[in-house]
């Protein structure tokens, strides 16, 4: 594993600049904090910006994710076992997220529950701004009820990703690109998060949609999970490739934390590879 030494890091819009200068795809992992526990969290996330991922995109566990799919929900099932809390996750960020060469996006759900709305959104904000996140994704809030949201994080220099999906109206969707920070999440296939064999051919055509709305940069992401799949996303025209299903696996069904990070190694090498 490459030795990792203090760089100051940049904001999501400034991450896809940079890449587009160089005719780069960012490719964004996203992980499930706590699984199999926060140790391993923190290791993978060394692993994830020591091979060149360019944005990590860290899951909070939440007893009932929306969006999310039977391995992530499994993930945030054992985290949440293991005593797994904002708090603690805020500890561990602290300790290593000064050494990354790379964003950190948080993704939350806005349940009267979890941390958002028991903090105060302005404290949540600063909380987070402080540990070094530099994105946020919530994807149980609809737009209207962003407001606030994207008040208090434009303060703190969060950027808030907002999703739009294969079914959001036209008028919807520019609405959504329009109030997107850092760059707009495409939501590549109908129903939850999860691996699948091939990336849905209506993603071309929601790309050009998008793009013909804005000059924001668009990620692509549900059901990439392979070198293959990445590749095909970047010729479409994405600017980023967010895998998430396929690494929660690796990480939370291998016979130890060791195994499971040096899966990770290999096959983060793998997709990094297969993008411009």
């Amino acid at each position: 594993m490459a030795a990792i030494s203090a760089t100051p890091t940049v904001g999501l819009s400034e991450t896809f600049t940079r890449l587009k200068k160089h005719g780069k795809v960012a490719f964004i992992p996203y992980i499930t904090a706590g699984d199999p526990d926060l140790s391993t969290t923190a290791e993978a996330l060394k692993v994830l910006d020591s091979c060149g991922s360019d944005i990590i995109e860290l899951g909070v566990p939440y007893s009932d994710p929306l969006a999310d799919g039977p391995v992530i929900q499994a993930a945030a099932t054992r985290s949440l076992a293991r005593g797994t809390n904002f708090n603690a996750i805020l500890s561990m960020l602290k300790e290593i997220v000064m050494l990354f060469h790379i964003c950190l996006l948080q993704l939350h759900y806005l349940h009267i529950t979890i941390p958002i709305l028991k903090r105060g959104t302005e404290k949540f904000m600063t909380t987070i701004k402080d540990v070094g996140v530099h994105g946020l994704v919530v994807p149980d809030v609809p737009l209207e009820e962003t407001e606030i949201l994207r008040k208090e994080a434009l303060k703190n220099g969060i950027e808030l990703v907002l999703l739009t999906t294969p079914t959001t109206p036209t008028n919807r969707m520019k609405a959504i690109v329009e109030a997107s920070e850092g760059f707009v999440y495409l939501v590549s296939s109908v129903g939850v998060t999860g691996a699948r064999a091939s990336v849905s051919d209506k993603v071309p055509a929601l790309l050009q949609e998008i793009k013909e709305s804005t000059t924001k940069p668009v990620a692509v992401g549900f059901g990439i999970s392979k070198p293959e799949h990445v590749k095909q996303v970047a010729e479409w025209g994405a600017d980023g490739a967010i895998v998430g299903s396929a690494m929660v696996k690796l990480l939370g069904e291998a016979k130890s934390p060791e195994d499971g990070l040096r899966e990770l190694e290999t096959f983060t090498k793998s997709l990094i590879s297969a993008l411009p």
